[in-house]
């Protein structure tokens, strides 16, 4: 096992009502307040209209940045981060998922300098400071409510990537189940593949905890024993509730303790998708997972049957694999190309993606000469 530290400074605020006293809990009152969402649900479900009136009732001063791409965009950052400078921000709400709340994370460090957030990621800039981030999650998916990771997509220059500080955690994240009745059947199944992809990647990971092992299959079998009931009754609380917490839990820093990393290189896959197709970033994760798994059929052989016998009862590899392609197509998640309509003939443009944002992995390494049998995979 690796040595590890253990310090997670978001605080967790989870279950119903959780948004029903912001002002007491931020502190709103004389606040400069910045409020980031994407495209418009936060304002058809009402929320919207319910935290605005908290922030103003308390005293609050607003500028809003709205309409953040369930892909995000670095320009939408840096437009927002230039707003939040003007407004003297000093504190930032984020109403959505992932990619608002992604955004969120790197505005917060992007509105105290004078550069493009994308010199974060290419690491030209290290951040000294953020604005404090307090998240309102509508969306069980990437875990990003209680970690410092963000992915934005620079189309300028075709690379989608991930960036991770500490500065970058939310200082309070508010989860209730009630705010993701209206997440439509498929984006709820695209979540529900995501925290499970999230899993995977530690449990491939370098290093050996099985604790954390332990922590990733219940986490996994707890996903695929509520998440096909959910699907089938979207308004039920307590399976919302069970998908969020397995959400959150996922990549909070759980399953990788005592691990020296995650692999992440099935991510890396997915993000090519996502920018060339605007895949659904969950669904870009089942078509790229068995795939991996088929390429790495023999170097993770233990890794993969070892898993195939805690969740399926079977320690046959390919059995393995096949379980998983099952288990995401009975949620309607596509697991090859052409499901997500993905032209046929892509596979030069995908690999020429695959080589220019260096996709690889941290522990089972992909190079140039895998790719065309990983793409192989993916299509057939």
């Amino acid at each position: 096992m690796e040595n590890f530290v253990s310090n997670n400074p978001t605080a967790l605020h989870f279950g119903k009502g959780v948004t029903d006293n912001l002002s007491k809990t931020l502190d709103l009152k004389n606040r400069n307040v910045l409020l980031v969402y994407g495209k418009g649900s936060v304002k058809r479900s009402g929320l919207y209209d319910k935290i605005m009136s908290q922030i103003k009732k308390a005293g609050g001063n607003v500028a809003e940045f709205g309409g953040i791409k369930p892909n995000p965009l670095v320009e939408d950052v840096d437009k927002a981060a230039a707003i939040g400078r003007t407004h003297k921000t000093d504190l930032i709400l984020a109403i959505g998922g992932g990619s608002v709340i992604d955004s969120a994370k790197i505005i917060s460090i992007t509105i105290p300098v004078q550069h493009s957030a994308w010199d974060f990621y290419t690491r030209r800039a290290i951040p000294k400071t953020s604005i404090p981030l307090a998240a309102i999650l509508t969306l069980a998916a990437t875990g990003t409510e209680m970690n410092p990771f963000a992915v934005l997509q620079n189309v300028a220059t075709g690379v989608k990537d991930g960036y991770g500080h500490p500065l970058c955690y939310p200082k309070h994240s508010f989860l209730d189940p009630t705010l993701t009745f209206t997440v439509p059947r498929d984006y709820t199944a695209y979540g529900i593949a995501d925290l499970i992809a999230h899993c995977l990647e530690a449990y491939f990971g370098k290093g050996d905890c099985p604790l954390s092992d332990r922590f990733i299959v219940s986490i996994i079998g707890d996903a695929m024993e509520h998440g096909p009931l959910l699907l089938e009754n979207l308004s039920d609380y307590d399976l919302r509730a069970n998908i969020m917490y397995d959400a959150t839990m996922a990549l909070n820093g759980l399953t990788t303790q005592g691990k020296a990393n995650g692999d992440w290189g099935v991510h890396g896959i997915g993000h090519i998708l996502s920018l060339l197709y605007d895949t659904p970033h969950g669904a870009s994760l089942t078509i790229a997972y068995p795939a991996w798994m088929k390429l790495h059929r023999k170097k993770a052989a233990d890794r993969i049957s070892k898993l195939g016998k805690n969740l399926f009862g079977t320690a046959y590899v390919d059995e393995t694999i096949k379980a998983f392609e099952d288990f995401f197509r009975s949620i309607e998640c596509p697991v090859r190309l052409s499901e997500a309509l993905i032209p046929n003939g892509e596979a030069g443009n995908i690999i020429s993606y695959l080589v220019k944002n260096k996709v690889s992995g941290s522990n089972y390494h992909l190079g140039e000469t895998d790719y065309q049998d990983l793409l192989e995979n993916m299509s057939v």
